[in-house]
């Protein structure tokens, strides 16, 4: 009977929610409409919202503070490189003390992923490269306490838990705007998440959570 019940608890357990600290951008309505007219363009949704998102997509910032990423999100200009509104944006930035910081609602299309802005949760590390991030003890530990959680509330995969140069594999990516099809980011490379996604396995057994491993890559024509 102890190990029946023993089974009965390993099997309802559910990933801690970490501790969040709300710092919402300006998401108003202008910025939804901006929002609904990119999302006709490249991947012909008439909507703002993010609808049963798939995939989360890690990022670091290029930047060296929270503040200047929250800056660059919240000021909502024409990106430098594909000069677009809306202006890029993430759900979430992890400072490098650890702190996870939300920016925009789950519920909310953001700019961050070419090809996947439609289906993806991002989540933004403050720092310069990925070995920065995976060097950073509280900024791995909060990173990975972040993806375990929402992949469990939103039923993602492992292997959907990819790296912005991993865009262009995701079986959800399209882009219907030709001139953007093959873009893509060099942060968060293949090597590199594969240590991240091995650690993220490792934390799911430690807390006994069972992680989905349905979706792997797809080949690109790019």
């Amino acid at each position: 009977m102890r190990a029946l019940l023993a089974l009965l608890v390993v099997a309802v357990v559910v990933p801690a929610r970490p501790a969040i600290v709300s710092k919402p951008i300006p998401f108003g309505a202008r910025r939804q409409a901006e929002t609904a007219r990119y999302a006709a363009r490249h991947y012909g949704l008439q909507t703002w919202r993010l609808e049963h998102p798939r995939v989360i997509v890690e990022h670091y910032t290029a930047s060296d503070s929270f503040s200047s990423a929250w800056n660059t999100f919240a000021r909502d200009s024409p990106d430098a490189e594909l000069h677009e509104l809306p202006g890029t944006c993430a759900h979430f930035v992890i400072g490098r003390d650890g702190t996870i910081y939300q920016l925009v609602a789950l519920n909310t299309i953001c700019r961050h992923t070419v090809g996947l802005n439609w289906t993806a949760i991002g989540i933004e590390h403050v720092g310069t490269s990925d070995a920065s991030v995976l060097r950073n003890p509280r900024q791995i530990s909060a990173s990975l306490k972040l993806t375990l959680w929402l992949m469990h509330r939103f039923a993602i995969s492992l292997p959907n838990v990819i790296g912005h140069n991993e865009s262009l594999t995701s079986r959800y990516h399209r882009e219907r705007f030709a001139p953007w099809r093959c873009q893509t980011h060099g942060d968060w490379v293949h090597a590199d998440m594969q240590v991240y996604r091995a650690r993220l396995a490792a934390l799911a057994r430690s807390e006994h959570v069972t992680l989905l491993r349905t979706g792997a890559p797809v080949p690109t024509t790019c």
